[in-house]
């Protein structure tokens, strides 16, 4: 494919395949960025993931190996899937952050765009020197297999039990969702865990600072600092 990006701007969390499509939406220095943008920022993403995809379609979907032919229409309908996933998954944490560049105005317009393109089946394969496998498959062009094996996959994850691990990022400026698979685990990731843990410290000193100042009265003398400002 020519041209296209050597890798994606998405961050990418090791979570399941329709999380980290929710995650191609984000913030970085305060402002929210695309990693769909275009065709070649698809692709970009779809390498980065091609992995998963061969492992999970049984080696039916190989993204290396797509062309602009294949994509045509793609990154129109996976950033569909990912604003569908999106407002999904922020009705199953109670997500009150911005949707990012996600555009779904309701759960079940949502619901509707997530049924349309979920159309996908899994068939035994079954080699004469080797072992049993799934590999997955929908109608249409193969590229279409990536946004349908996403899509039945994000049925499962909302009609499943891992649904009540989804959680949304709590941390300063961060829109990604993640699942909590370890108790411990309250961030997306260690960098968001350092914002959340050094803005929760401004905040505990800054309460601290004025409740000091509240019970202070009018003719006590002021510390030296706010002595030297007030000169």
């Amino acid at each position: 494919m020519a041209h296209a990006p050597a890798t994606t701007s998405a961050i990418l969390l090791g979570e399941p395949l329709p999380v980290e499509l929710s995650n191609t939406t984000g913030m970085a220095r305060g402002e929210v960025y695309d990693a769909l943008a275009d065709d070649d920022a698809v692709a970009a993403w779809l390498r980065a993931v091609g992995g998963r995809l061969r492992s999970e379609t049984g080696g039916t979907l190989d993204p290396a190996k797509l062309d602009e032919a294949d994509l045509h229409g793609i990154a129109g309908r996976l950033r569909d899937l990912r604003d569908a996933l999106r407002r999904l998954a922020a009705d199953a944490t109670g997500d009150t952050r911005p949707l990012g560049l996600a555009t779904v105005p309701t759960r079940q317009a949502a619901i509707d765009t997530l049924n349309a393109l979920a159309p996908a089946w899994p068939e035994l394969v079954w080699p004469e020197d080797g072992e049993p496998a799934k590999a997955f498959h929908a109608p249409g062009p193969r590229a279409e297999l990536a946004v349908s094996l996403i899509a039945h996959q994000g049925v499962e994850l909302f009609a499943g039990p891992r649904r009540d691990l989804l959680r949304a990022c709590q941390a300063p400026n961060c829109l990604l969702f993640f699942l909590k698979t370890h108790p411990r685990r309250e961030w997306c990731g260690s960098a968001c865990g350092n914002r959340a843990r050094v803005a929760r410290h401004y905040r505990q000193h800054h309460a601290a600072d004025r409740t000091v100042q509240s019970r202070r009265h009018p003719d006590d003398p002021a510390p030296p600092g706010e002595r030297a400002e007030r000169r």
